[in-house]
């Protein structure tokens, strides 16, 4: 009896519900269009499990990140700016492992509008999607389809990243706080003047 009890409560656990907007595929039902009720994630594949429970979801403009309790991350929905980390700049409409992270153990991640953050146990920072005002911290206004590390952090140690519309802010081990990306209206909190953007932390 308990062994059954038990096994029903880790199907339970391997769920995934979803609902609102959904035709950018955030959803990951497979479907373009908005859902007004709890939609249950049916045919994923059995890999995605196979990894670990899911830790920490963090929901975007249109696309969503997955953090598993293994540091692994999988991701969907709107892709056109490479937020989502698989190399292109396409939307896909289910889950899907991001590969170019696997040999990493990621701790933190963030969706902002376009654009995506991810921290890895080590206290490095990697950054991709649309970078059009420095929101990903490498230097320049360019955008990428696989998460890039960000060189300034080298020798800190990351601890979480705070992905708003376009801008970004990454909080260090040790209380410091980092804002790069747009600041027209003093969202980066590092000045009193009127600083349109930002491409370094």
């Amino acid at each position: 009896m308990e062994e059954s009890e038990r096994d029903k409560e880790e199907e339970e656990e391997k769920e995934i519900w979803s609902w609102g907007a959904g035709t950018d595929g955030q959803l990951g039902t497979a479907r373009r269009e908005d859902e007004q009720l709890l939609q249950l994630l049916l045919d994923l594949p059995s890999s995605f499990f196979s990894i670990g429970p899911i830790s920490l979801l963090a929901c975007g403009g249109a696309h969503v990140l997955s953090l598993t309790t293994d540091g692994k991350v999988v991701t969907w929905g709107r892709g056109t700016s490479g937020q989502l980390g698989h190399g292109d700049m396409v939307s896909i409409f289910k889950p899907k492992h991001v590969k170019s992270l696997e040999s990493l153990v990621i701790t933190h991640v963030s969706a902002g509008w376009s654009h995506s953050g991810f921290v890895s146990d080590t206290g490095y920072l990697f950054t991709c999607g649309d970078g059009s005002f420095g929101q990903l911290g490498h230097g320049d206004c360019n955008s990428h389809c696989f998460p890039l590390k960000v060189s300034y952090f080298d020798s800190k140690h990351v601890d979480q990243i705070a992905c708003g519309m376009p801008h970004s802010l990454v909080w260090m081990k040790g209380d410091t706080v980092y804002g790069f990306g747009f600041g027209k209206r003093g969202q980066l909190g590092v000045s009193k003047d009127n600083i349109r953007s930002i491409s370094l932390p």
